[in-house]
């Protein structure tokens, strides 16, 4: 749910612009992205942080885009916010005991130092490349081109991205103990 909850301005998004244009598909988002701060907030009476710096990034870049009729700034947004992302994977791996992937999948998984820091590490690699990724398309392809890519390229990018996290992961799963109790009783 919260998924579908972190993509519905993405889907809101596309939509815009299938049926209108990059400029109202613009304005859109930056709404939807409102909405999304909003609707969190008034369910848990705090923000998220990447919504908010989402929704900074997107009114910033989304306005100068609708300001000077110019999609190449909201496309760039795209880039920038995944930076920022790998940024904070980076920066979590200095402050503090736990990086951010630690903190985040501690409590389904006990895996030792070096593999929290080395997935750390993957996940902010992996922010770089969908930004370059990004970069490519928006300077070798039109903007239809690019919506399509932003909207279900990243997606399958990250699907297969946390596909593979979850191979290499697998085996520092935290078993249920009702799980290996089952499993000791019926050898």
């Amino acid at each position: 749910m919260k998924m579908l909850f972190d993509f519905f301005p993405i889907l809101l998004f596309f939509i815009a612009f299938k049926t209108y244009d990059i400029y109202v598909a613009t304005i859109t988002a930056i709404i939807a992205t409102f909405v999304q701060v909003i609707l969190f907030w008034l369910k848990y009476r705090r923000f998220e942080k990447m919504h908010v710096i989402t929704l900074v990034l997107i009114s910033v870049f989304g306005g100068i885009s609708i300001y000077l009729q110019n999609p190449l700034y909201i496309k760039l947004k795209t880039t920038i916010l995944e930076w920022v992302f790998a940024l904070v994977f980076i920066g979590s791996q200095y402050i503090g005991d736990r990086n951010i992937v630690e903190r985040m999948m501690s409590s389904a998984m006990a895996a030792p130092a070096h593999i929290w820091k080395r997935l750390n590490f993957a996940w902010a690699g992996f922010f770089i490349l969908v930004g370059f990724v990004n970069l490519y398309v928006i300077y070798n392809f039109d903007t239809e081109t690019w919506v399509d890519f932003k909207t279900f390229g990243m997606l399958g990018m990250t699907i297969v991205f946390v596909i593979l996290q979850g191979v290499f992961m697998a085996k520092y799963v935290i078993q249920d103990d009702d799980e290996e109790t089952t499993e000791e009783e019926t050898k």
